[in-house]
């Protein structure tokens, strides 16, 4: 019998093992954050236990970041690190429970279905070879890694580049919501698709700003919510540092530069089990225009796909009660536009449940399709 071996010594690995003795009682512990102390993410590989009931108890779960998310969660598993399915799992309120039974002698397990360094390197890069787009380096993180944004404009429009909107979309400022990469791609895929009608006519009208990835540091070094620096960068907007904060504060000069008439930021929520959008209902600036506008965005959006909903979201921010270190809030004021912060889920979308996937990376790539049926309409 091989023996029973764990690695995370891979791009966004994260695990501790505190029992690996047999096979039906592997106890482990949720790493925290390399600079913090947010723990949720967790992105490992089993060796040696093919053939095997597998049982692995994640020991602290109830001392993570959001305890809550882990009702009616199902952890996610793959041999091959292409195809990754839900597995059994229960949560008793102090541990997680996972089951499964692997078919080799190397299965990967995680939080959420990954996405790699180089699978963001390729997706920069097979945009940026459309002529419709322009690669940008805006500085570097906290450990020097590219901090990369894609414009993406029409020369050829019969609308003057000057009285076209500006859109910017970014994700992953969490870097261990990986849907958020998923959903940019399958965005970026319908936006450049010659083909499309939809996008076609928003390119006439608008300039695309795509940040596919805030937060390289924080994805490879296996963390949740933060950077190499301990940041949580959606809580640094007011007021950036190159120091602490770099990705925030280049990618909001560029902003600057720029110009902006809306924004997308887009997350992934860990206890909620549906897609849905928070506004700015709480910034000094909201007013009925805005509100308005996010009321027909979500109408629109939820005519195009019924993966999206407005039933069940977070609270609305009390009239001045808004965070503005928040990326939506911020934006929202500093340039009196709409923003909108995207959440979807870990666990799975509960009006369209999906018993073998749950909410997936494929999932979330039709969402970021969809959402730009939303915008054809804001655009007009």
């Amino acid at each position: 019998m091989n023996t029973l071996s764990i690695s995370s010594q891979f791009d966004s690995g994260a695990i501790e093992v505190l029992r690996l003795e047999a096979a039906h009682d592997i106890q482990l512990r949720i790493r925290r954050d390399t600079a913090a102390e947010f723990a949720q993410w967790f992105h490992f590989c089993l060796h040696g236990a093919a053939g095997q009931a597998v049982t692995v108890k994640f020991m602290n779960a109830s001392e993570c970041a959001y305890p809550k998310g882990w009702d009616g969660y199902r952890v996610v598993a793959s041999h091959d690190r292409q195809h990754w399915s839900r597995i059994d799992t229960h949560y008793d309120g102090t541990v997680l429970t996972a089951q499964a039974t692997p078919q080799g002698n190397a299965m990967y397990f995680a939080y959420f279905e990954p996405y790699s360094y180089e699978q963001h390197l390729d997706l920069l890069a097979s945009a940026a070879v459309s002529s419709l787009v322009t690669l940008q380096r805006l500085g570097a993180t906290v450990q020097g890694r590219d901090m990369s944004v894609l414009h993406i404009a029409d020369p050829h429009s019969p609308v003057a580049q000057e009285d076209k909107k500006h859109v910017w979309v970014m994700a992953r400022q969490h870097p261990g919501e990986t849907m958020a990469e998923w959903f940019v791609e399958g965005f970026l895929e319908r936006l450049l698709d010659a083909d499309d009608s939809v996008s076609r006519t928003l390119l006439q009208r608008c300039i695309f700003h795509v940040v596919p990835h805030m937060n390289p540091d924080g994805a490879v070094l296996g963390n949740l919510r933060t950077n190499a620096a301990g940041a949580n960068l959606n809580r640094e907007w007011a007021a950036p540092s190159m120091e602490r904060a770099p990705e925030v504060a280049l990618v909001r000069a560029a902003m600057e530069a720029t110009g902006l008439d809306l924004c997308l930021d887009v997350h992934g929520d860990e206890g909620l089990p549906y897609n849905f959008v928070v506004g700015s209902e709480g910034t000094p600036g909201y007013t009925p225009r805005i509100a308005e506008l996010e009321d027909d965005f979500k109408a629109a959006w939820m005519n195009a796909c019924p993966d999206f909903q407005d039933t069940e979201h977070y609270p609305r921010a009390a009239a001045g009660q808004a965070n503005m270190t928040l990326a939506t809030n911020w934006i929202a004021q500093r340039f009196g536009c709409l923003a909108l912060t995207i959440e979807m889920p870990f666990k799975d979308n509960a009006n369209l449940p999906d018993p073998v996937v749950g909410w997936s990376g494929q999932r979330s790539k039709k969402l970021g399709a969809s959402v730009l049926q939303p915008l054809l309409q804001w655009s007009v």
